[in-house]
């Protein structure tokens, strides 16, 4: 009984480090934002007045309703299509015999392998020839093919682990393939679908790369790209920085607790089949 008390409570120390260490850089990227504009901020130290006008001011410096109007335009773009293509191939590759499965399940294990920084120079040369910078499109078609490995590789793992039960009961009431996964297997795959939209929606939201490197202006970028050009407006305003950074991790902050359960449920369901 003792051992197993000295493990719960080293456990519960375990992650109150962890937390901490994760807490603490918000914490003091908000207590910057709260100080004067202009000024240099030394260490975690509550100012005498917190200035709360930083973050209204940062909203308005960056136009950064015009930038959530171009992250949402963005991610409206990606996540559907994503998961709709995701979940298809998914479901074809875990449970369905395709031919050449196998081949092509290991093109999707090397598409994980490929270096994001390694091919932003084709996926340049690409959307020029197609005369696509400087729009959104530009961002999106690349990150569509760049999330397909993983998305098809979450979803493959979750189709895998189905019972074959279902599907050879419905195979003799004479169900179709696509009733089989429009009917059957879709509608029990909410927790691996939703986790995966959010994974794609984080990631999207800050996307950094690809929106400087092909977008030229902030304003039809990611919010985290948008991110680069503010910095390099306000670089030296320290407050007003912290703030505008906070106002890009807001969205995704909320995302993620909003949907938490089902993000979790799926990946305990992923753990319990595995």
């Amino acid at each position: 009984m003792r051992t197993s008390a000295v493990e719960a409570w080293t456990g519960r120390i375990v992650l109150i480090v962890v937390m901490a260490f994760t807490i603490i850089p918000f914490i003091t990227l908000f207590v910057t934002a709260l100080h004067e504009p202009g000024t240099y901020p030394k260490g975690l130290s509550w100012p005498e007045t917190p200035h709360w006008e930083n973050f209204a001011l940062a909203f308005q410096s960056a136009d950064m309703l015009k930038m959530l109007g171009s992250s949402a335009l963005i991610e409206l773009g990606v996540v559907p299509i994503s998961l709709v293509i995701a979940t298809l191939a998914g479901f074809a590759l875990g449970h369905l015999r395709v031919p050449f499965a196998r081949a092509i399940f290991v093109l999707f294990v090397l598409g994980l392998t490929l270096p994001f920084e390694g091919i932003i120079v084709p996926i340049y040369y690409q959307m020029k020839g197609y005369g696509l910078l400087n729009t959104q499109l530009a961002i999106v078609l690349p990150l569509i093919g760049l999330f397909m490995p993983f998305a098809v590789m979450w979803m493959r793992a979750h189709f895998v682990n189905m019972p074959h039960e279902l599907t050879e009961a419905a195979r003799i009431d004479g169900a179709t393939t696509w009733q089989l996964f429009w009917r059957i297997h879709v509608p029990l795959s909410g927790p691996a679908i939703s986790s995966l939209a959010i994974l794609l929606f984080l990631w999207t939201w800050n996307q950094f790369l690809l929106a400087i490197v092909l977008v030229d202006d902030p304003t039809k970028r990611t919010m985290a790209g948008a991110l680069g050009a503010f910095q390099g407006q306000w670089g030296t305003d320290i407050p007003l920085l912290c703030a505008g950074s906070i106002l890009i991790l807001l969205p995704t902050l909320l995302v993620f607790l909003i949907f938490q359960r089902q993000f979790v449920a799926a990946l305990l369901q992923g753990a319990v089949k595995g």
